[in-house]
This record gives C-alpha cells, sequence and structure tokens, in this order.
C-alpha cells in the first residue's frame, strides 16, 4: 500500500520550540512503511469494510482484489478518486516490512503458504509493537518529560526487544498489557508537556472542563477555542472545524481526524500525531506539520 504524499525523504529536522530535541534519522527510519520490502499484508491480513473506506468487504486473510502478483497495489495512484479513505489512511509503522524481512526471513506466505495464517496474525501484533515504538521514540524527544526519560527509554528497548521474538512468542505475548504499561508512560508524558504549555497562563474553568480525553467534538466549531495543552486523547474531531487553530502541546493520541479541517492550523508541536491521522484530514499547504509528518499531496493549496 503506497502513501500519497510528499516524501521528505530522510532528512529529520527538529521541532523548533523550546521543548523538544531532534529525532534522529535512525531512530525513525524503521518505523515508516517500506512496500517495496512487504508481502502486501495490510492488503491480505487486514478485515476490510467498503463502508470504511476499503475496495470491498473481506474477511482477514483474503487478499484484497487489487493486489497483483508482486505484492502490489494496481490501483495506489487512485485511491482518493476511488473515495479509498482507508487504504489512504492506514500506516503499518514498518510492521509490514519487519515481519517479511525478519520474522519470516524474506519468505513471503504465497510461496510458503503453510506460514500464511501465523504470518497474518504476527503482522497484527507487530503493528501494535510498531505503534507503541512511534510514540516512545518521541517521547524521549520532549524536554518536559525529561523527569521519566530513563523509564521511557527503558520501556522503548523493552518494547524492541519484543519485535524480535520468534513468530510463535509474539503470538503469545499479551500485547494489550504491554500496551497499558507503555501507556502509563505516555500519559505521564503528556501531563509534563500540557502542564508547560498551562505554565504561566490563565485558563478558564470551562475550558478544562469541556475539553478531555475521549470528547465528542464531531464537526464542532473551533476556530476560537484555545486548544493549547488540550487533553485530545481519542477525541472525536471527525468534521470539526479547527481551521488557524494552534493546537501546539495538545494530545493527539488516538484522536479521529477524520475529515477535520486543519487548514491553516499549526499541529506542528502537537504531541503523538501521526501520518494515519494526518491523511484523514482536510489541510492546506498553510496547515503546519510535526516534521515528522509528510504533507499529502492531495491537499493542494
Amino acid at each position: 500500500m503506497k502513501y500519497l504524499y510528499e516524501n521528505k525523504g530522510k532528512q529529520i529536522l527538529s521541532r523548533n520550540d523550546e521543548y523538544s530535541v531532534p529525532f534522529s534519522d535512525k531512530s525513525c527510519q524503521n518505523l515508516r512503511p517500506d512496500c517495496e520490502n512487504c508481502f502486501g499484508l495490510c492488503c491480505v491480513a487486514l478485515y476490510f469494510s467498503a463502508s470504511e473506506g476499503f475496495p470491498i468487504d473481506k474477511d482477514a486473510g483474503q487478499p484484497c482484489l487489487n493486489l497483483q502478483s508482486d505484492f502490489r497495489c494496481c490501483v495506489y495512484k487512485n485511491l482518493r478518486e476511488r473515495g479509498l479513505k482507508g487504504c489512504i489512511a492506514f500506516d503499518c509503522f514498518g510492521a509490514g516490512q519487519k515481519v517479511s524481512q525478519a520474522s519470516f526471513g524474506g519468505h513471503d506466505w504465497r510461496k510458503v503458504p503453510e506460514s500464511a495464517t501465523q504470518m497474518f496474525e504476527v503482522f497484527l501484533i507487530m503493528r501494535q509493537l510498531q505503534e507503541l515504538l512511534w510514540y516512545l521514540t518521541e517521547a524521549l524527544t520532549l524536554q518536559p518529560a525529561h523527569p521519566i526519560h530513563s523509564g521511557l527509554n527503558s520501556m522503548l528497548n523493552k518494547t524492541e526487544r519484543l519485535t524480535h521474538l520468534s513468530p510463535g512468542s509474539l503470538i503469545e505475548l499479551d500485547v494489550a498489557l504491554h500496551r497499558s504499561d507503555v501507556n502509563t508512560l505516555l500519559l505521564k508524558t503528556s501531563e509534563y508537556v500540557r502542564a508547560e504549555v498551562y505554565l504561566g497562563r490563565k485558563t478558564s474553568s470551562i475550558s478544562k472542563k469541556t475539553l478531555g480525553r475521549g470528547l465528542d467534538l464531531i464537526g464542532a466549531d473551533l476556530k476560537r477555542t484555545d486548544m493549547r495543552g488540550k487533553n485530545l486523547r481519542g477525541a472525536y474531531l471527525i468534521a470539526a472545524d479547527l481551521r488557524g487553530v494552534d493546537l501546539s502541546g495538545a494530545d493527539l493520541i488516538g484522536a479521529d481526524l477524520r475529515d477535520a479541517d486543519i487548514r491553516g492550523a499549526d499541529l506542528s508541536n502537537s504531541i503523538f500525531l501521526t501520518q494515519a491521522q494526518i491523511n484523514t484530514a482536510i489541510g492546506d499547504k498553510s496547515t503546519k506539520l510535526p516534521s515528522l509528518l509528510n504533507r499529502p499531496t492531495y491537499w493542494g493549496g
């Protein structure tokens, strides 16, 4: 599965604010999709629903009708025109190539069909671990979270070690328990960052009560709302109007940004934002993004 965004290459820039340090090229290069070294796992292992922006309704383990013999998608250049938002949004965080080349040593599921079921199951687990590595890597760049950097680093190393387990061991892994342990640290990181944003500012009690984790902001007009340092974890921002809004220090982990209007918005210093979230939103050339994320080419001007 290919992504329709402008490739910034391997130049990784730091966020130009007071509470971050640069991501290094090495720290994130394995957390990006490399479709050339994957066996089309996202096009096979996942359950698809046409109503969610995928080509067809299909069961997990059934190849997508657009998957070719060379594991390439035959319509990837026209995903947007076909309305395939599910395909555009999906990000494996590098799990595809890791499972294909490391976990299964470059032996694809078509040539070794007896490994197919296990490979698909491992891919679903690996994607979760790679996503956690993305968040942990980012958390280690955030200076306000310096008091827990040691714990974050230990958890990152532990998570990386888990990704190198054998396929059988990965399937037996309690991913939910590990995710819970990681999330405890990520939440603490968020609290440190957002506290620094609030430092020296007065915020109304109404603002604090109306914005928070898992909030329903579907279609909300937020253009005049101070969103800096807000806890928007898991918030439903579908079709919300965020034009020109400053989201510095806002925690967007798991936030649903489908069709959210972020034209002119500043997300450059928001935290825990992913490419998949950006790919589902509506932006333009004036939208400011974190340095590791790429501007979708279809945003235009």
